[in-house]
């Protein structure tokens, strides 16, 4: 449809002068007018475009009128085409039923009866094209509806894929930010790791004199007195060394903060030796914490690691020695702007130069530091802050220039107990009376350590079988062998490790309970966790190893006894 034929006239009166008459009227009155001789023609001139037409009735007589209802009826739903239908004044009735369905055919009609005056014709036809203006108004304003529509559509899609895109990216940056975080938290574990490095080095060489030198003596003495003090010396030192080995491992472990209840009075204690160890002779460290104080709900070793970072930048801070002090306090219903509830604050406090105000409002900037370089990395602090936001607390810091420091952690409450008191066994038992408490298929590679556990076991009242590996573990088993319990180390050669070796048994044997130990390996420890397999840590103690293996047929469900008595 033309935009320039929208205000055209058609005439269509082919019998007579009416025609073309009604065009020249139309166009002295300036408007566009195109007499049509076939009701074809005007059909397809209507197609062309088309503002008004005007017609005789009785061009229409005995004419096939169905292509023009069939272009009404088409019409858009903003389009009714204006008539201006010339009538006469025969009353038939045949006539009047006529003309009635021509107005229904042609739906927008005015009707004027001949004679008609021109200015009437010429009104009726500008009123006509009036109101088709208006509907080509209604036109333009659908128009601009559906390309209002379209675009919208269009930038809905386009800000759709820019937020996608903008998600994407978004978590691309969280990963990254989680994976700097680590790594962060993981070089501040290094860095805590070499601090402890030379006094921890000190340490074990002196443990290891006590041990190596009490052997040779051993051999030397014929006083049993004398030998049972070379005895418990060398007990002593292989336990403090257990003990060091231990919390190195649970420093330098990467892995996500796992909160539970903590006691921080027990906890603090258990790593005096290590901070006594990291720390120079000239600084002294106290320990504050009353009887009622709170557990707390944080990560434990993380909390370790956070002690020892804040004893040690106290320790740096103090270069002509002094005392640091750990207190922790109860805080009953604490609001701030920050926290609010029960919370307990451990504070570190020591006696060296202090900071000015400029230091204070940087000190927890990750890679801020004072130090010397060499001497720090600046993520000590950045790792204390992180630790306690990650704990649901906060970290605060007072300090003046040569009045000393204090951070102050404040974590919340737990109103559950800590592990340690919860499932509290104790250890000191008496030694097992040798007796025949089964049969235990030992698997284990190394044949010095192989041979202190048999000797244990034996002198716990078991029947040992040694096997080297997993598949000789497995090949005792096919065998028929009678076992009772299986006690297996992780981490073997040829290609099955322990776990491995305790899921095919399972699978095979499920009546079989199986034990396993590990000095250290945290994949495959973690893996033998996720299994709800039991471990044993190395070192144990023989009391130890017989409170491991009294639990792990506890809790196979069946009674050691009565599962050998029906076997035979």
């Amino acid at each position: 449809m033309s935009v320039e034929r929208d205000h055209h006239v058609l005439v269509f009166a082919p019998i007579g002068r009416d025609g073309l008459a009604s065009v020249e009227l139309f166009r002295s009155s300036h408007l566009e007018a195109t007499s049509c001789r076939s009701l074809p023609e005007l059909v397809s001139e209507m197609t062309a475009g088309v503002g008004a037409i005007f017609l005789a009735e009785e061009a229409l007589f005995g004419k096939d009128t169905s292509p023009l209802a069939q272009w009404i009826e088409s019409q858009p739903p903003w389009s009714d085409l204006p008539f201006v239908v010339l009538t006469s004044h025969r009353e038939q009735p045949a006539v009047l039923a006529w003309r009635r369905s021509i107005v229904a055919l042609l739906r927008n009609v005015s009707l004027l009866e001949r004679p008609v005056q021109p200015m009437t014709l010429t009104s009726a036809i500008q009123s006509a094209l009036r109101a088709r203006r208006r509907q080509y108004e209604i036109r333009a304003l659908l128009a601009a509806r559906e390309q209002a529509a379209q675009e919208l559509e269009t930038l809905v899609v386009e800000r759709t894929r820019a937020l996608a895109e903008a998600n994407e990216q978004l978590r691309l940056e969280m990963n990254e930010r989680a994976r700097v975080e680590e790594t962060l938290r993981q070089a501040q574990k290094i860095e805590a790791i070499g601090q402890l490095t030379g006094g921890v080095a000190h340490d074990f060489n002196n443990l290891l004199m006590v041990i190596s030198g009490g052997l040779d003596m051993l051999d030397r003495q014929t006083d049993p007195a004398r030998r049972r003090r070379l005895m418990d010396g060398m007990v002593q030192a292989a336990q403090r060394g257990a003990s060091l080995t231990k919390q190195l491992l649970a420093f330098s472990r990467r892995q996500t903060l796992r909160p539970e209840p903590v006691d921080v009075a027990s906890q603090m204690g258990g790593m005096r030796e290590l901070l006594d160890r990291s720390l120079r002779g000239d600084v002294h460290v106290e320990f504050d914490f009353p009887d009622t104080l709170w557990p707390v709900e944080v990560d434990p070793g993380e909390l370790e690691l956070v002690i020892l970072n804040l004893a040690v930048n106290a320790r740096d801070a103090m270069p002509n020695g002094g005392t640091i002090l750990v207190r922790g306090e109860n805080l009953p219903d604490l609001n701030d702007k920050q926290i609010a509830g029960d919370y307990v604050r451990l504070s570190v406090v020591d006696t060296g130069v202090g900071m000015g105000p400029e230091i204070l409002s940087r000190v927890f900037e990750p890679f801020f530091t004072t130090k010397e370089v060499g001497k720090g990395s600046g993520l000590g602090l950045a790792q204390v802050h992180g630790f306690a936001t990650q704990s649901r607390g906060t970290v605060r810091i007072r300090s003046e220039v040569g009045q000393g420091t204090s951070i102050e952690l404040y974590l919340p409450r737990s109103l559950s107990l800590p592990a340690r008191d919860r499932d509290l066994i104790d250890l000191k038992m008496a030694r097992p009376k040798k007796s025949n408490h089964g049969r235990i298929l030992l698997v284990e590679d190394d044949d010095e350590v192989a041979a202190l556990v048999s000797e244990m076991l034996d002198q716990l009242g078991y029947e040992v079988t040694r096997a080297a590996s997993g598949a000789a573990a497995l090949g005792a088993l096919a065998d028929g062998r009678a076992v009772d319990l299986i006690f297996s180390d992780i981490m073997m050669p040829g290609g099955m490790n322990g776990v491995e070796l305790a899921r095919e048994i399972r699978r095979r044997r499920s009546d079989i309970p199986v034990l396993l130990t590990s000095g250290y390996s945290e994949a495959a420890v973690h893996d033998a966790e996720l299994a709800g397999l039991q471990i044993l840590p190395k070192p144990y103690h023989i009391d130890e190893l017989a409170a491991a293996l009294s639990a792990a047929k506890s809790e196979s469900g069946l009674d050691t006894e009565s599962k050998r008595f029906s076997r035979r």
